[in-house]
């Protein structure tokens, strides 16, 4: 079968290409996919870079979230048969033509989605999900201001937000993808080129943010703390900046705010029940057609690597899908 393989660490991608390898067969617990799509995720760039929390040895082949029909299956897995259509993933193997999974981490997929969007959903809503309801504490009427708002996590961030009925301000580089923010359901719009703290008072007079989604950092944190209010969160969820932002303890006391990490997978690996229950709530919504998870475009796995790039450059608007 074909897999997109990193055979070497290295920043600029050039240990990662297509190959050749051998089928692999669902162990103790597992099922057998057919993947027919599989999301592009930021953490998989940053794992062939050898920039991420999980650390691989090479050779591996990345990719978090997929969607395609069940071909095989262990002894032991009675929740799911051969021909099930299910979504959902793991730490990585994703971007293959076959990939196992552990049956607890899968869905059947909901008629609502598309597989396309079903493989866009799990990591993206998940993240969206811990962030907002178990680490920030979202409340209905608060102020929501989410960073790097066109890309896939930021797309999600906006969907939650608004269905847990906060007042959203998406922030991002480009006219053109905050339109598509404020089209998604983003009450108000800053193109960050020339600063946002100010707006954000503007537009809370005075107050600031309640919560802040930060998967930018770097600049973008450090004028966060400028416009977050009292008693807010600022959630860290990643750097793709590439500058890990630092505060000054003195700020977050004189200002009466929080900065909290958020990690949604060691989340559910730490508190199991917790984990359960974000997940449940999840795919409840999918099930519902309350959320509507957002696809830029999809390749072929032959153009893996242009997808990894398109992220990289900001050139997203949603998920980018591998079509192994």
């Amino acid at each position: 079968m074909k897999a997109l393989v990193c055979t070497a660490l290295s920043d600029d991608l050039s240990g990662v290409a297509v190959r050749d390898v051998s089928c692999p067969e669902p162990g103790p617990g597992e099922v057998l996919i057919r993947v027919k799509s599989a999301s592009v995720n930021f953490p998989d760039i940053l794992l062939c870079q050898g920039k991420y929390q999980l650390k691989l040895d090479p050779p591996f082949t990345p990719g978090m979230d997929m969607a395609g029909d069940i071909v095989a299956i262990a002894d032991d897995v009675t929740d799911f048969k051969i021909g099930d259509a299910v979504c959902g993933g793991a730490r990585f193997g994703a971007f293959a033509t076959y990939a196992t999974a552990a049956a607890d981490g899968l869905q059947i997929k909901p008629n609502s989605l598309s597989y396309d969007q079903a493989a866009s959903y799990s990591a993206a809503y998940l993240t969206a999900y811990v962030a907002l309801v178990r680490r920030g504490n979202l409340q209905p009427g608060e102020t929501l201001l989410v960073h790097g708002a066109s890309g896939g996590v930021g797309m999600a961030a906006i969907d939650v937000g608004r269905i847990l009925g906060a007042r959203i301000i998406a922030t991002g580089g480009s006219d053109a993808k905050l339109a598509d923010a404020a089209e998604y359901g983003a009450d108000h719009v800053i193109n960050t080129k020339d600063g946002f703290h100010e707006r954000v008072k503007e537009l809370t007079n005075g107050r600031g943010a309640d919560v802040v989604f930060d998967p930018v950092g770097g600049d973008i944190f450090d004028e966060s703390v400028r416009c977050i209010a009292f008693n807010g969160r600022l959630l860290v969820i990643g750097f793709t900046s590439g500058r890990i932002a630092t505060v000054p303890s003195n700020m977050p006391l004189i200002k009466g705010f929080s900065v909290v990490g958020v990690r949604a997978g060691e989340f559910g690996r730490q508190l199991p029940e917790l984990g359960r229950e974000n997940i449940a709530q999840i795919w409840k919504w999918a099930r519902d057609g309350q959320t509507r998870p957002r696809v830029h475009t999809s390749l072929p796995l032959s153009q893996a690597l242009d997808g990894f790039r398109m992220l990289q450059n900001r050139e997203v608007v949603g998920k980018v899908i591998i079509n192994p």
